[in-house]
């Protein structure tokens, strides 16, 4: 099989290529940038282009499917030279579906834990060498890549994100999986420059359930109101598995289930990752594996990259770095920190870097979102409004959305909120800091032997 990949630098789209070339396939592809990790990775898979740029001549009949991924625009050379030839294009999802179409398919999807829960059921099944195809969107440890697509392997477990597939497919990528057993791990409203308002992003997983198999089964959590909705209005033939916070407590900052007489001691902690748990554990049950089983894998687990990931830790604090976002996640990763140390005083940190989290209407949604945080601090960068062409805000307009009385500071420059942490920080005491970006390429180790002085 010959496949081409235009756009092909991507973290998603560079690790399907890596999946395809290590399944056998014949991989080709371009793209006008390819930075770290992907250069190297494919460069050490021999399978990086010999130039950076579009090259419609890569296109010939011999090319069995074309691969289109989310950078490249609706006039790229390449999709157009594909187009007239008449090769076969799929978006990243549907090609993801096209190699999996004959397996067990779990699909993970909500607006939050998406990348937790199916990082979880992975650990289970490789901890018992239970062959899997899978698609997550983090490197987990222990797994070479993002993406794994075999011959033979019976179960396919796949990441179901509710962002578009293609530039020539406005579906969200997660209606494209078809699954056999789905999640819905919650609904909070996100993406606001693809759906303007929550209705319509609702109705998105309203659609991703409608899609289960005949048969099939929907897990989903019992705590969101807006879940609940979609699953009492479910087809009648679909199993539903609600979810909750299992049983547990805190001992000395480790998390303990409850699980009838035996006491499983966890790496991870935060109600959220509870649930996300537990989430898991009814899929993993679907797969014929026991609680008793899952409980014994399920202790060793230690999360997802940029997941309450620890950064520095010392006797009298612990630095930790996250993915989230969105307003939920806020709320949840900062309750966990804080219910985690109750004793210690919480500095934390978003940086305002998505289009929805920048969007001045949505901006509103972050209200009290960081209220349980000792001191909150807000960064955003004006590049990266001028670069995502939205308009400006200005640091009132972030006071007044998020609404945190005398505890919230606000910076434009990333070295004037380092020397704030610098200044303010005193143990005993814990920093989070969370971003799907990088606070403008802040190190965040340098930033640890900054605040951090042992």
């Amino acid at each position: 099989m010959n496949v081409h990949f235009i756009a092909l630098g991507g973290s998603a789209m560079h690790n399907l290529a890596l999946a395809m070339h290590k399944k056998g396939y014949n991989v080709t592809g371009s793209d006008d940038e390819i930075a770290e990790p992907s250069y190297s990775r494919l460069k050490n898979a021999g399978i990086l282009p010999n130039a950076i740029g579009w090259f419609p001549e890569k296109l010939n009949a011999n090319i069995d499917a074309v691969i289109l991924g989310m950078h490249a625009r609706k006039d790229n050379p390449e999709l157009m030279e594909a187009q007239r030839l008449g090769l076969k294009i799929f978006s990243y999802p549907e090609y993801i579906y096209e190699q999996t179409k004959n397996k067990t398919r779990v699909v993970v999807g909500g607006s939050h834990g998406k990348t937790t829960i199916t990082a979880m059921i992975l650990h289970v099944l490789n901890y018992f060498d239970i062959k899997c195809d899978f698609m997550v969107g983090a490197q987990l440890k222990g797994f070479d890549t993002m993406v794994q697509l075999t011959h033979d392997a019976p179960i396919a477990v796949i990441e179901g994100d509710e962002y578009l597939s293609s530039p020539v497919d406005p579906r969200p990528k997660f209606h494209l999986y078809m699954p056999d057993i789905a999640i819905l791990s919650g609904i909070a409203w996100d993406h606001i420059n693809v759906f303007p308002t929550f209705e319509n992003y609702k109705e998105q997983f309203e659609i991703y359930c409608n899609l289960i198999s005949q048969g099939g089964t929907l897990i989903y959590s019992c705590d969101d109101q807006a879940v609940n909705q979609i699953a009492a209005h479910t087809r009648s033939d679909i199993n539903r598995l609600p979810y909750s916070v299992p049983a547990h407590r805190i001992e000395q900052g480790t998390t303990v289930l409850l699980h009838k007489n035996r006491n499983v001691k966890l790496k991870i902690f935060g109600i959220h990752n509870l649930l996300n748990l537990n989430a898991a554990r009814l899929a993993c049950n679907q797969l014929n594996i026991a609680d008793e089983q899952f409980y014994e894998a399920i202790q060793f687990f230690e999360g997802a990259a940029k997941r309450l990931e620890k950064v520095y830790e010392n006797k009298e604090a612990v630095f930790y770095k996250d993915f989230a976002h969105s307003p939920s996640k806020l709320k949840a990763t900062i309750a966990a920190v804080k219910s985690q140390y109750p004793d210690r005083k919480l500095t934390a940190c978003i940086e305002l870097h998505t289009f929805s989290s920048l969007n001045q209407t949505f901006l509103n949604e972050y209200k009290d979102s960081m209220i349980d945080a000792d001191v909150a601090v807000v960064y955003y960068n004006l590049k990266t409004l001028q670069h995502k062409k939205l308009q400006e805000i200005s640091i009132q307009q972030v006071i007044n959305a998020f609404g945190n009385s005398g505890n919230l500071h606000v910076f434009t420059e990333t070295d004037e909120m380092i020397m704030f942490l610098k200044q303010t920080f005193t143990t005993p005491h814990n920093l989070l800091m969370m971003s799907s970006g990088t606070f403008n390429g802040l190190d965040l180790s340098s930033l640890a032997k900054t605040i951090f002085l042992d």
